[in-house]
């Protein structure tokens, strides 16, 4: 094997979705979101477009990744590329709207916020009914395709950080650790001190379990 040859393949590799598109002059813009699941928070979504042929090592599924290598990763993404979209969905969005909706939200809003348009928009999972743009779903896709990779990473960290901030205002509540979560720690905490504005009434029986 000559120098080199396998860490181009490995290149190829991780790159093979985009690639795909790069050869036929289309740009790829990858989705995923972060907080889905959590009492407490929003729901971010990512969107990231990488340069043709630009790979961020050991990028993907941000649940699989350290906090330190998500934030060293999350470093060298908005450095590499070429456009980055972020939007949120509002804890009163998620109430109101219920989650699926608050996170297609979001989706839009990254989507929107990317500095230049996409020739292709390809999500994390399923097909998302009210995606505004045209798009591919794969399921597993921020193990598979490596801009997702890389939009889970951003999504991941932003929300992290948020709840990090969160947690100085609103003391007691461990999210700087549980990201709002429902940890034990986390629902002891609420029986305790009450919700905050930050939290779903809608999610994990809060209500209920407050009403008890």
């Amino acid at each position: 094997m000559k120098p080199g040859t396998q860490e181009s393949e490995s290149l190829a590799d991780a790159l093979a979705y985009e690639s795909l598109f790069w050869s036929r002059g289309r740009s790829v813009a990858g989705v995923d979101e972060a907080g889905r699941g959590p009492l407490a928070g929003p729901v971010i979504a990512a969107a990231v477009v990488l340069p043709e042929g630009v790979q961020v090592e050991r990028a993907g599924d941000s649940k699989k990744l350290s906090r330190t290598l998500r934030e060293e990763l999350y470093a060298e993404i908005l450095t590499k590329a070429s456009s980055v979209g972020i939007g949120s969905g509002s804890v009163q969005e998620i109430d109101k709207h219920n989650i699926l909706n608050a996170t297609t939200l979001a989706m839009n809003r990254a989507l929107t916020q990317l500095s230049e348009e996409p020739g292709h928009v390809v999500v994390d999972g399923l097909p998302v009914k009210k995606l505004e743009w045209e798009h591919e779903a794969v399921v597993g896709g921020d193990g598979l395709v490596h801009s997702i990779g890389c939009a889970s990473i951003v999504a991941k960290v932003t929300r992290d950080r948020l709840m990090t901030r969160l947690a100085l205002r609103y003391p007691g509540y461990s999210w700087e650790k549980n990201a709002g979560y429902g940890t034990a720690s986390h629902r002891a905490a609420i029986k305790k001190l009450g919700l905050t504005p930050h939290h779903r009434i809608t999610f994990g029986g809060l209500q209920y379990e407050l009403d008890v």
